[in-house]
């Protein structure tokens, strides 16, 4: 092997095949790294055919791997890569960190192939661990993290949070955004202006990481950075991934402004719960229009006032979120929802209620759509503090997360026919209405008059909700196989079992 320099290879395992853009949070951490005088390559799947042979290549004269991951199947290729790694070399540093590792530190480390966590906010954690590693000291003096000493788990005491305005600027210029727009069909990119929410659903893994304590960058350096990034990289959209962007309605006001002052011209679109979204007036949505505002996504839920209290959401209403709708159409700007089915407490009755809340919205207001995704009890979320009430069978290491997911999860109150219907009856909800999806529409005219066709009838089993023989799903499916997709789904497969170790060859 060959003497190890001053280089961190990231890796960033696929989670979305199609609406693929640079990873966020590596480029984050990067920052502070390049910033000391460390070389940074980054290694996505995504847009690497034969990832684990680049992997492999790359350590070949670094100091360590990272890997940044969430709860799912992003841990699949982790799992993957790490095995990969430890059979070519079982001394050779792999640091993971991100929201998984942060809300479960003591699981992840417990993995054979994983040697340090980094948790929480990584930028400084993450080049103090570095830096060590370069010069062979202990990691006992960085906070935040967890690792191993002669196999046994240690962790160090919290790093205190820092506000956003004190993080460095993201590494963008890391990023292939060429490669991303291959996949994507569309140049685009993420943007954070704030963290946290000051609300606690039920459901969230926010709190979690960062409590509840939201604090922003100030609109001035959201317009200047945005309008730089944006004009520097050739993006044409923006998603700015704040938990919650309207809490303080005056800043996005001003932010507004400055964008309609600049001349900016790319899209955006933004996250809100429907509470805040509905104190914006007309006005103001026809403003935050002006500014390239595309779309406001919300967090609905649920059709059941029911329901919606057990998710801890009594701050939300229907008239306001249907208002919202209303007043987002107006303005020119899309209203997105999303839907969780299948929380604990949901019956047949409050399903029933969400679908026709659903289909009501669809038809007041066309040009509204919605989201679904079945209940998964993330780690970190407040109601898995009942999982072993309800029945929910946690996984008890890092690899049984890769499969904690919508399609294969299979919950205590949602098991095999009633399972089977529900993902038939979401299936409906999307060929029933449009939805429009970051990734380029390359569906050529016959496809999008058959798809067309296709939506009546599937409102019509919505309205009744009868689901047996589901041809319409069929002949969706098979329309989609039309389409060329650059790579298959992340969870189209599941976790492999670990294999007997074999000595692999050095690259």
């Amino acid at each position: 092997m060959k003497k190890r320099n001053n280089k961190v290879v990231f890796f960033f395992p696929a989670f979305s095949s199609i609406e693929a853009t640079a990873p966020l949070g590596i480029l984050a951490v990067s920052t502070p790294l390049l910033r000391a005088g460390y070389t940074v390559k980054i290694i996505d799947s995504t847009i690497t055919p034969d990832f684990k042979k680049a992997v492999l290549q790359e350590l070949d004269d670094a100091l360590c791997l990272a890997v940044s991951l969430v709860t799912g199947p992003m841990i699949r290729e982790t799992v993957e890569i790490a095995r990969a790694v430890k059979a070519w070399n079982p001394e050779f540093p792999i640091i993971l960190g991100g929201w998984h590792p942060s809300l479960l530190p003591d699981q992840t480390l417990a993995s054979p192939f994983v040697d340090v966590v980094v948790r929480g906010q990584g930028e400084d954690s993450l080049l103090e661990i570095v830096q060590r590693l370069e010069k062979g000291d202990s990691l006992d003096g960085v906070r935040g993290i967890g690792f191993k000493r002669k196999g046994e788990a240690v962790f160090t005491p919290e790093r205190p949070l820092r506000p956003l305005v004190e993080m460095p600027a993201k590494a963008y210029h890391l990023a292939d955004f060429d490669a991303y727009e291959r996949v994507c069909g569309r140049r685009w990119a993420m943007y954070i202006s704030s963290l946290a929410c000051p609300f606690n659903c039920a459901y969230c893994t926010n709190a979690g990481v960062y409590g509840r304590k939201w604090n922003a960058l100030p609109p001035e350096q959201f317009v200047e950075e945005t309008v730089e990034l944006t004009r520097r990289y050739r993006l044409e959209m923006l998603w700015v991934v704040d938990d919650n962007f309207l809490v303080d309605l005056d800043r996005a006001r001003i932010i507004a402004e400055g964008l309609v002052q600049a001349g900016a011209d790319f899209k955006w679109s933004i996250q809100a719960t429907t509470n805040l979204t509905a104190r914006l007036n007309i006005e103001d949505l026809r403003l935050l229009r002006r500014a390239g505002l595309q779309q406001i996504c919300h967090g609905a839920e649920s059709g059941s006032l029911e329901v919606l209290k057990l998710m801890n959401k009594d701050f939300q209403d229907f008239e306001s979120i249907y208002e919202t709708a209303h007043r987002c159409l107006q303005a020119d700007i899309r209203p997105s929802f999303n839907i969780i089915f299948a929380f604990p407490g949901e019956g047949r009755k409050e399903r029933r209620e969400t679908v026709k809340f659903v289909m009501n919205m669809c038809r007041r207001y066309p040009g509204a759509e919605f989201w679904t995704n079945i209940f998964t009890p993330y780690p970190g979320a407040p109601v898995m503090s009942r999982a072993k009430e309800l029945g929910i069978e946690v996984p008890t290491s890092l690899e049984g997360w890769a499969d904690f997911f919508p399609r294969y999860t299979v919950l205590p109150w949602l098991k095999g026919k009633d399972h089977k219907r529900l993902q038939v009856m979401r299936d409906y909800l999307r060929i029933a209405f449009d939805r429009v999806p970051i990734a380029a529409d390359r569906r050529g005219p016959v496809t999008k008059a058959i798809q067309k066709a296709i939506s009546y009838p599937a409102r019509w089993r919505l309205d009744h909700d009868v689901y047996g023989f589901p041809v319409e799903t069929w002949m969706n499916d098979r329309l989609k196989r039309l389409n060329i997709v650059p790579k298959p789904a992340v969870d189209a497969k599941r976790l492999e079992p670990a294999q007997p170790a074999t000595q692999a060859s050095c690259p």
